[in-house]
């Protein structure tokens, strides 16, 4: 009971997304059967010794570090919405600590490559060429993240005023920049879907052959299929294609706070991964600019 009220608690209050609502409904529906199956007690009845105990058996079973850490955190919100909410005595998180966790670098793809993607690749001319095209150019110009795209609606672009109203984690919305050619390009697709489909503002932006509202493996299809052909990045992802946006806008000198808020990043730390990048390019310039060089 206590579980679902919870949940109800972060989708009615919180008004947290229903991706991030099914992950923490995952999270703690797993950790309840463990302590039930193998404590005979509910989440409320916990100590830090079962949590550490479910949490070993995670790590031990191979799953990384990054996502203990987020069960961890689907565990501490539970418990404190317990203590209240139900006056819960003693918090058995306190005693929990989370696992380190190795910062990876992400991945992206050259500016000469993504040029060339988009010069070179062959996108057809119909219904479908037109919108794998502006897929791709929405990823790359904006750097939004998969769920937003397959989120947005047409009253969302504001082709006369360059600008896109995003909604991004935790239902914030935030105001992405609209490069021209981009601009273009959704023009094109709106009077190819218009031709085909129709539709009204509050409808959503993308939408599959058939005219049904694009999904997340659609869009990573279409991705992959188009980033395959290019590069041999181990990742084709769009977020490989969010990592790229960030990453090149760092290289020719955007300012940092003015990425983190075009990313929707609560914290500065989140965005300063995309500096990595920047080390071989400031090299070069020290070579180029420097007299003793």
């Amino acid at each position: 009971m206590e579980l679902q009220e919870f949940i109800n608690h972060l989708q009615f209050e919180k008004r947290f997304s229903p991706h991030t609502l099914q992950s923490y409904t995952t999270d703690l529906n797993q950790f309840s059967d463990f302590i039930l199956n193998e404590y005979d007690v509910i989440p409320a009845q916990a100590t830090s010794s079962h949590i550490r105990a479910w949490l070993s058996g995670l790590m031990s079973s191979g799953l990384t570090g990054k996502s203990v850490k987020r069960k961890i955190s689907s565990l501490k919100s539970f418990y404190r919405y317990l203590e209240s909410e139900r006056d819960l005595t003693e918090n058995p998180m306190i005693k929990v600590s989370a696992p380190r966790i190795s910062k990876k670098l992400p991945v992206f793809i050259s500016e000469e490559k993504m040029q060339t993607l988009f010069e070179e690749m062959n996108f057809s001319q119909d219904f479908a060429g037109i919108r794998n095209r502006l897929i791709l150019e929405m990823f790359y110009a904006t750097g939004m993240r998969l769920s937003e795209l397959v989120s947005l609606k047409h009253k969302d672009v504001d082709v006369s005023d360059l600008q896109i109203k995003v909604t991004g984690k935790g239902n914030k919305e935030r105001i992405i920049p609209m490069l021209r050619p981009l601009a273009d390009t959704y023009k094109r697709y709106v009077s190819a879907k218009q031709e085909i489909f129709g539709f009204n503002i509050t409808d959503a932006v993308f939408v599959t052959d058939k005219g049904k509202k694009i999904y997340h493996k659609f869009v990573y299809r279409v991705v992959n299929s188009y980033l395959s052909r290019h590069t041999s990045a181990g990742k084709r992802s769009p977020h490989v294609l969010r990592h790229s946006f960030a990453t090149h806008m760092l290289n020719q000198g955007a300012d940092i706070n003015a990425i983190k808020e075009i990313l929707g990043h609560s914290s500065l730390s989140a965005t300063e991964v995309y500096t990595h990048s920047t080390a071989e390019k400031l090299k070069s310039i020290y070579k180029q600019a420097h007299p003793k060089a």
